[in-house]
């Protein structure tokens, strides 16, 4: 899906004010009739450029797009600058917001991926040389040669690090199927506003601002719905178009809570001009994910308080329509009840019922059926207790775990 060069270009900004301490002074759309493969740009634009970079003070250049690792050694070599592509730009990004142990090292580590690809022969093979003893590198091994070996050796050490991580969140997750409330995780193009409905819905105070990225770790909290249910809520890192592929698969634990969720909300930007196409860029990391096709999901337009009258009342009727489609405003909270009590009839219909015979030293697992409020009926028999039971598939699993 091809975007408007305008909005990408909007997009690009909103990324580079993410970053801290980062003064803005310019951006503009450079027309590429052909890519030059030493130097990206053709040599009139990059003596163009370069006078105003000096002219501005410019002292990091920013391009919303792949370049090469000698492309960027070129670029930064004529004009005097730090240069950034999309990918160097998200990475620091992520870095910067990451507050988690996983975070942490999931962003050390796609780092790392991409640092390894800009490793660029700047000196002749001869020039580079240098001795060592057999376990640092033979006679004749290049600095190019030690620095990619001293990436991998730090990336083998941090998957360890990463593993007991992972390892310690399984057995938290592990400890949550025993309380066997749904998930519902929010999920969306970054920016959507999925931390602002977080907090509208829990209370809680989730970092908010109209910024890219502005939530990185996922972030979970109880909700009571309107009927008595309770659920967990799960917020998620949002997603971009064009998103490095060392940080899907470096994230790819950090979205596992989507991969576990009873029910998704993808939360849309509805009045961004390029909505439909941030929501396509969703269902595809999702689909790369592995989510699985019969996970209900619904579809949450949100900022409709941005909206025209004229358009707002038109997606309302469509809202009324659609039953997994649900406009809301997280900022003043329209929407928010019926949003609420979808929520709870969706989890709710999600139920089988079967028949289980308990033996009666099975005491503790019998208070747990009835404590969940999942009995139908029960009698006694000479060896136990038969059961009649209406469950959703995430009690069933809480049951089996017990």
């Amino acid at each position: 899906m091809r975007r408007i060069p305008e909005h990408a270009l909007a997009e690009a900004v909103s990324l580079a004010a993410a970053l801290p301490n980062l003064d803005i002074v310019g951006s503009e759309i450079v027309r590429l009739p052909k890519v030059q493969p030493g130097m990206l740009f053709g040599s009139g634009k990059i003596a163009e450029l370069k006078a105003r970079f000096v002219a501005a003070e410019v002292e990091l250049v920013l391009v919303d797009g792949p370049v090469s690792p000698v492309q960027q050694r070129n670029l930064e070599k004529e004009w005097g600058v730090k240069l950034l592509d999309r990918t160097g730009l998200i990475l620091e990004i992520f870095a910067d917001r990451a507050r988690t142990r996983e975070g942490v090292l999931q962003v050390e580590l796609a780092a790392l991926s991409y640092q390894r690809t800009r490793l660029v022969r700047a000196w002749t093979h001869l020039e580079r040389q240098r001795g060592g003893l057999g376990f640092v590198g033979g006679p004749g091994e290049t600095q190019i040669e030690a620095d990619r070996r001293a990436i991998d050796e730090e990336v083998v050490k941090i998957r360890r690090q990463l593993a007991k991580v992972v390892k310690t969140r399984e057995l938290h997750r592990a400890a949550r199927r025993k309380v066997p409330f749904p998930i519902v995780a929010l999920v969306g193009y970054t920016n959507a506003g999925k931390s602002t409905l977080f907090n509208r819905m829990t209370g809680a105070e989730v970092l908010a601002k109209d910024m890219l990225f502005a939530t990185l770790d996922p972030t979970m909290r109880g909700v009571v719905l309107p009927s008595g249910k309770k659920v967990i809520l799960s917020d998620t890192v949002g997603f971009i178009s064009d998103l490095p592929t060392q940080l899907v698969a470096a994230f790819r634990a950090t979205l596992e809570e989507v991969l576990e969720a009873d029910l998704i909300l993808h939360v849309r930007d509805i009045a961004h001009p390029e909505t439909e196409e941030q929501a396509a860029d969703v269902g595809d990391i999702l689909e790369s994910l592995g989510v699985d096709d019969g996970v209900p999901m619904f579809e949450v337009w949100n900022k409709i308080d941005l909206l025209a009258p004229p358009l707002r009342e038109a997606l309302l009727v469509q809202d009324a329509r659609k039953p997994d489609v649900h406009a809301v405003s997280a900022l003043d909270g329209e929407g928010l009840v019926a949003l609420l009590d979808a929520i709870g009839a969706a989890l709710d219909d999600e139920r089988d019922e079967t028949d289980l015979v308990l033996p009666f030293a099975a005491g503790r697992a019998r208070a747990w059926l009835h404590g969940e409020g999942v009995v139908l009926s029960e009698t006694e028999t000479k060896d136990g207790y038969r059961l009649r039971v209406r469950w959703s598939a995430r009690q069933k699993a809480a049951f089996e775990a017990l």
